[in-house]
């Protein structure tokens, strides 16, 4: 059984971003020399995701917009907290834990004949909802 664990670390200047890791997920497989096994691949922050679907802008604004509008940065008007019992905290990113709970929190990727297998359309991204700051996304592949 082969293994490969590693961090990537990104720092996103903006609160929100969608960010391709697709090529690094697809080096580390490389790397890790498996033919054949899985690749577990998750933000290690509880105001970020990582999920594949379509590398499009339009779907990526798309996903903008209805995650603002299902969880809105202030929402309920109050500007101290947003109207959200976390930002009483001192915090302002209530919604962020929110979005994050909705993108989920990692994926799966199966590895065969030593690649990622996907279809044809499927790209790995992190989705930073609270950013400004460093974070990092696990990738970790098992296999023969």
């Amino acid at each position: 059984m082969k293994s490969l664990t590693k961090e990537l670390w990104l720092n996103v200047p903006q609160r929100r971003a969608i960010v391709s890791i697709h090529a690094e997920v697809e080096q580390l497989v490389a790397q890790s020399g498996v033919r054949d096994g899985i690749a577990l691949v998750n933000a290690m922050h509880i105001t970020a995701s990582v999920f594949i679907n379509d590398n499009e802008s339009g779907l990526h604004a798309d996903y903008e917009r209805w995650l603002e509008e299902l969880v809105p940065f202030n929402a309920g008007g109050d500007p101290a907290t947003g109207g959200y019992l976390h930002n009483r905290t001192g915090e302002d990113n209530a919604d962020a834990h929110h979005k994050r709970q909705i993108m989920g929190r990692e994926i799966v990727v199966a590895i065969t004949d030593g690649k990622l297998h996907l279809g044809p359309w499927e790209h790995i991204f992190y989705y930073e909802f609270d950013g400004k700051r460093r974070k990092r996304v696990l990738v970790k592949i098992i296999g023969e």
